[in-house]
């Protein structure tokens, strides 16, 4: 039913204004909200560590991982930016772009890479059907692979969060995000139910990858859906997994950012976001480890533990 739902929903949203499809959202989502607070922003059972967790370098209370989905030109056009935001804080991130969605810009990839950044790879034409069937799946993750190799790249996130963990073995990936720990409003809307990173296995050592599911609800949803005026869940989320020693894991979108002046329409204000680092810099000096998700699933793999945490048969 699931599936059904998606196909028909991809099927009918180009015919639908961006407004009409943001109401629509806003509509279905603000009325599950109340019934899923027990689920959403905190999953209790997401924060119990895995029996064989041996934690973070330098005894490092938490990890910091800051990714970016660039789903639009738009959006490319702001990385910069954004980059020069971050470092100016003390914090690098991750850069997902779209390869056939809008023409990529090589200077931009080449100017993150050398400022220290990590570029990834967001699906291929961010149509919702990389997953629809099988057959789709393998007429394209060969094209996938291709601008993996061409980036340089070691990471994917599937757009929409869409996922079939098992498919995605035939990535040339050392790590995937396509996951979260739980998010109810999401077209998948099953989590991965951890706050903790994991190996996914596929019966041998040579087929694995990292999975490093978002654990921070996404900025659309908070500042776009749901049109909060501040990042409170942001900073009471980050607490909680502060204090279960898990890793935090942020997906935004400079896309929906208004990094100077008056938020256009489907627009935040990037304030809500810096603020949010100030906080974490302020609350948590010296206690997380601000990571790239590369050096997170490097990581994860050298201390070759979580073995047997998740596996794909």
């Amino acid at each position: 039913m699931e599936k059904l739902i998606n196909k028909l929903y991809y099927f009918v949203k180009p015919l639908l204004p961006r407004s009409v499809q943001l109401s629509m959202r806003r509509i279905i989502m603000k009325r599950r909200r109340e019934s899923l607070s027990s689920v959403w922003p905190i999953l209790e059972r997401a924060g119990e560590k895995p029996n064989e967790w041996m934690g973070w370098p330098e005894n490092k209370q938490f990890a910091l991982v800051l990714t970016h989905d660039v789903e639009f030109a738009k959006g490319q056009e702001k990385c910069i930016k954004l980059m020069n935001i971050e470092k100016s804080l003390g914090f690098k991130s991750s850069f997902n772009f779209v390869p056939l969605r809008y023409e990529i810009s090589t200077s931009v990839l080449e100017e993150l890479v050398k400022q220290g950044f990590e570029i990834g790879v967001h699906g291929l034409y961010h149509d919702g059907k990389l997953f629809l069937s099988e057959k789709i799946f393998n007429e394209r993750y060969p094209i996938i692979n291709n601008y993996l190799k061409k980036w340089n790249a070691v990471g994917f996130r599937s757009p929409a969060m869409h996922s079939n963990l098992q498919w995605i073995h035939k990535l040339n990936i050392k790590y995937d995000l396509s996951t979260f720990d739980t998010d109810p409003f999401e077209p998948q809307a099953k989590g991965v139910e951890t706050i903790f990173p994991f190996i996914v296995r596929n019966g041998n050592e040579k087929e694995s990858y990292v999975e490093l599911p978002y654990t921070l609800p996404q900025d659309h949803s908070l500042f776009i859906i749901f049109k909060e005026n501040n990042n409170d869940i942001w900073r009471k989320k980050l607490d909680w997994i502060a204090e279960k020693s898990g890793m935090a894991l942020l997906n935004t979108h400079p896309d929906y950012m208004s990094l100077s002046g008056r938020p256009a329409y489907e627009e935040y204000s990037v304030n809500l976001y810096k603020d949010f680092l100030d906080y974490v810099k302020s609350e948590y000096k010296g206690k997380y480890w601000n990571a790239l998700p590369k050096d997170l699933a490097k990581h994860i793999n050298n201390k070759n533990f979580l073995t047997n945490f998740y596996s794909v048969k």
